[in-house]
């Protein structure tokens, strides 16, 4: 096993950084995650009042322990001007920076370090609020800082201003595979030569009525637990009905092996493979037979030079839909089935929600931390599995990854609308 590319140059990661609805910080939302929690809450506002799903993942606000007080972080006129999905990208990236030791200290090295971070939608709200401004009070009545607020680059823009990261400045908006094709972009950046440092990742602060009206009309949000908003995200369950839309920001740095050998950097994990695919089937379905997921996971794979046999466990995309989950099991299957059947499979998402563009990036922090921990977090309100799925799906309890003293090496995968899908293979750092 190596993921060495042709060019010699090996990628590590060397800090992270979270903003979820489990809370801020990552010490504080692994502990909550691996302790079978849930950040899901009930949405409050007559806003709501004629929709029908009636729960989101919403980060904590306030003072505490774990909680977002922006008022810390960003003056009056910062704030006045940066979108909240830029606020969250700086906070998780500033945050993954600390952790992995790392600010530039020169001219060449500010050259040297990038970004790769994207979102998966813009800011409905704030383009429904000026609309009604423009038509209710007029064209001088329009906030200047509209267009940069709507601008998909902008948190990759905010985070490279703040934290001089003058190398390669990449957003990516893929749907729900956004925050995973930015780490894999940001990864191959580095073998090739373009950078050394890479902050990389996804942002999303999507939680509004327009939005979940959007979602709930095309029936993709969970409506039968708004009195039980814990329950209601039940990845795998038979009883799942729909996602349900989260809010938040995941950050790592990506850094090429010597550079942060040489520099002392503790080092998480290695990005051994990246894979892509194209449904070419459904702008919102996945294909059916499941080949899209299982040809990127094969690609990954093949990338990093391993076979399913080497896998240890997938973070699944899984979202909480009837048929998305179902496809991925299925894919699952077929790809280790004879080679791995053995293979542990958790989705995150029971408990935090879907942070839509966010979620493939949180999730590989997530399957980082498990490599790093040898902790598998749990798929939690996994109380009737599907009838016929035969994966082990880390129901309601973390386990514990032993690898036995092999190589701890993990997939994450993240689907999205218009048939993009990806996948990353991450492995526990060895020599």
């Amino acid at each position: 096993m190596s993921g060495i590319s042709p060019s010699g140059r090996r990628v590590v990661v060397t800090g992270v950084g979270l903003v979820t609805s489990l809370g801020v910080g990552v010490k504080h939302v692994w502990r909550r995650l691996t302790n079978g929690e849930c950040g899901i809450s009930k949405l409050t506002g007559s806003e709501y009042d004629n929709i029908p799903c009636k729960v989101a993942g919403q980060v904590p606000r306030g003072p505490g322990e774990g909680n977002l007080d922006l008022d810390r972080h960003f003056s009056a006129a910062t704030l006045r001007e940066i979108p909240l999905s830029a606020a969250y990208a700086v906070l998780a990236a500033e945050e993954a920076m600390a952790s992995a030791g790392w600010s530039p200290g020169s001219e060449e090295e500010e050259h040297r370090s990038g970004v790769a971070i994207g979102t998966g939608m813009v800011d409905l709200e704030e383009v429904t609020k000026t609309g009604m401004v423009l038509r209710e009070r007029g064209y001088k009545r329009v906030s200047p800082h509209f267009v940069p607020k709507i601008l998909v680059n902008m948190p990759a823009g905010h985070v490279s201003i703040r934290c001089k990261l003058k190398g390669p400045n990449h957003a990516v908006s893929t749907a729900c595979t956004t925050g995973l094709h930015a780490i894999g972009d940001a990864a191959r950046f580095i073998l090739h030569g373009d950078a050394d440092v890479m902050v990389a990742g996804s942002t999303e602060a999507c939680v509004g009525p327009v939005a979940i009206a959007g979602f709930a009309r095309m029936r993709a949000l969970s409506t039968n637990f708004n009195e039980n908003p814990n329950k209601a995200s039940r990845p795998f369950d038979k009883n799942r009905d729909g996602f349900v839309m989260s809010e938040g920001a995941g950050m790592v740095v990506l850094e090429e092996l010597e550079h942060a050998k040489t520099r002392g950097a503790p080092i998480l994990a290695e990005v051994l493979g990246y894979g892509l695919s194209g449904d070419g089937y459904h702008i919102t379905t996945p294909s059916q037979d499941g080949s899209g997921a299982e040809r990127c996971m094969k690609a990954a794979m093949k990338d990093a030079g391993l076979d399913p046999k080497d896998v240890g466990y997938i973070n699944a995309h899984a979202t909480s839909t009837p048929i998305g989950d179902a496809v991925e099991s299925k894919a699952i299957e077929k790809t280790f089935k004879g080679d791995n059947s053995a293979v542990l499979v958790s989705s995150t998402k029971g408990a935090l929600g879907h942070l839509l563009g966010a979620a493939g990036s949180v999730e590989a922090v997530f399957t980082v931390l498990a490599c790093q921990t040898g902790c598998i977090p749990p798929t939690i309100n996994l109380d009737t599995p599907d009838e016929g799925c035969h994966l082990d799906l880390v129901a309601n309890r973390s386990v514990t990854w032993s690898g036995n003293g092999v190589q701890r090496v993990a997939l994450t995968n993240s689907f999205g609308f218009g048939g993009t899908n990806g996948s990353l293979c991450i492995a526990q750092y060895m020599e």
